[in-house]
């Protein structure tokens, strides 16, 4: 381009930053952002009537089209392009939303009792045990492993997974006949 900038001076000029294909905004992503995200958020805002899902869909469509940008620029409408991935974002997350509903309508409600007193008991008396007895109890009679595989899991003889799971029940009843007591005490 040129251009005259005194008495007789010509010069060439660099193309202005604007290109006809970002439709009058700037080469610069960041620049297109500034010009093109509030816009845009309003139309989602009243394309979603929620401001959060608006902003973060925009967002998303914003953070797709970043490292797309050297192609994107050159659309005619950078923005409709924008526009659609955040239309499609919102339109998916209602999507999975309605699935998410329409899945818990089928979904059988289970209630599930609360523990009975006699597990309550069982898991103070567990807690009172030493570690290696309760790890020891709860792997032979709950994850229903051998001695052997306690033995191998705990890097421990056999003898000594023995020992630890003697004692532990030794103080399971005694901490449990406590409990059966005094609870018939009160």
């Amino acid at each position: 381009m040129v251009g005259t900038h005194g008495p007789g001076e010509t010069r060439e000029e660099p193309p202005p930053a604007v290109t006809e294909g970002a439709g009058g905004v700037g080469d610069s992503f960041e620049e297109f952002y500034a010009a093109t995200f509030q816009p845009l958020m309003l139309q989602l805002y009243a394309y979603t009537a929620d401001v959060d899902q608006a902003r973060d869909a925009v967002q998303e469509a914003f953070s797709r089209a970043w490292p797309r940008w050297n192609k994107l620029v050159h659309y005619d409408h950078p923005a409709a392009w924008i526009r659609t991935v955040a239309m499609n974002v919102a339109r998916n997350r209602w999507r999975r939303l309605r699935a998410a509903r329409a899945h818990a309508r089928f979904r059988r409600d289970d209630v599930t009792e609360g523990p009975s007193p006699d597990r309550v008991a069982l898991a103070r008396a567990l807690a009172t045990l030493p570690e290696k007895q309760r790890r020891a109890i709860v792997l032979f009679h709950v994850a229903d492993l051998s001695i052997t595989e306690i033995a191998d899991q705990e890097g421990a003889a056999t003898g000594t997974v023995k020992s630890w799971l003697h004692r532990g029940r030794a103080a399971l009843a005694a901490a449990l006949s406590d409990s059966g007591t005094e609870e018939a005490d009160a």
